[in-house]
């Protein structure tokens, strides 16, 4: 008798239509004059990628940039030295007019790159966007040379979590009940974990915490509009907020996330990682008892037994 096919497809956490939507609409207001600048995040994050991937010690001729931008990230690594190429992936078609720079028009749920055509991937703030994250690593790794580098950075569980708590107390003094609001974020020990199951020879994972103050919750709003990063949860609520409903959450977020200036704080925790495609050339750990060298010898100090009290 057969075995049964037990596979079955990744939730769709996120509207992908939607999410492309609000990057066009965030894109257009940022090409008026006087138009606010969401970048701050990114920039600051892409700025420690880069530094990260200087601290490597070899160069990479083709490298493929997943960051889903408006091109900023892959301009800015282009200025390493160490990468001769570097072209980008874009998810939306109508974006990537005009950009000699894109390679692909297509989303990391189904990557366009041929299996080892490219040596190095790079992704920063895009990856929290896929609804099949494990499917999404497998793919790039296929996508990477032996040896290649995997490097970037994404958002994480904590980022937020302040207007999660206030979006949620709103909801259940307006309406008794609570609706999804704020985008469900990997944590860094499952990232590290995602890394290895999809192949990924010594995988690295970091967290980074920035906090930002603002006047007041609208004020926040408009940098998350601003960023293209309000909510496309397919199950976000269809009820419209309203200006009552939102003055009211700024209250909360007042009273429970001020500091004594009456500024408001709002987290944001980036996680850097890495990860090599596999290959024989690779570092290798040593086989459980073979050191040639006691740990005590190594650090100067007695050996005891488990049972001897310390000397």
């Amino acid at each position: 008798m057969a075995s049964p096919n037990i596979y079955t497809a990744a939730p769709t956490v996120f509207d992908r239509r939607l999410r492309l939507e609000r990057r066009r609409r965030a894109l257009a207001a940022a090409a008026k004059p006087g138009a606010r600048d969401g970048g701050f995040l990114l920039d600051h994050v892409a700025s420690d990628v880069r530094e990260r991937l200087e601290s490597v010690e070899r160069s990479f001729e083709h490298g493929v940039d997943l960051s889903a931008d408006d091109g900023r990230v892959a301009d800015l690594l282009r200025k390493s030295p160490r990468v001769k190429a570097l072209s980008r992936l874009e998810p939306d078609a109508r974006l990537a007019e005009g950009d000699d720079t894109v390679l692909a028009i297509g989303a990391e749920e189904a990557l366009p790159l041929a299996p080892g055509s490219a040596d190095l991937v790079t992704s920063v703030l895009a990856l929290h966007w896929v609804n099949d994250l494990p499917g999404a690593l497998v793919q790039i790794r296929r996508a990477l040379k032996p040896d290649g580098l995997f490097l970037g950075a994404l958002i994480g569980g904590r980022t937020l979590h302040e207007l999660r708590d206030v979006l949620a107390a709103e909801d259940e003094e307006a309406t008794g009940g609570v609706s999804p609001r704020v985008a469900p974020f990997v944590d860094v020990r499952d990232l590290g974990s995602l890394l290895q199951r999809a192949g990924f020879a010594l995988p690295v994972t970091d967290v980074d915490t920035l906090t930002v103050r603002y006047g007041n919750l609208f004020v926040l709003m408009a940098d998350l509009r601003a960023m293209g990063a309000t909510s496309a949860l397919t199950a976000r609520s269809r009820r419209p907020w309203t200006k009552g409903r939102a003055v009211r959450a700024a209250q909360i977020y007042a009273e429970r996330h001020a500091d004594p200036d009456g500024r408001i704080r709002a987290t944001f925790q980036v996680l850097s990682f890495s990860g090599w495609a596999p290959d024989d050339s690779q570092q290798k750990p040593l086989r459980p008892g073979s050191a040639k060298v006691r740990l005590a010898d190594a650090l100067g100090t007695a050996e005891q037994s488990a049972g001897e009290k310390p000397r």
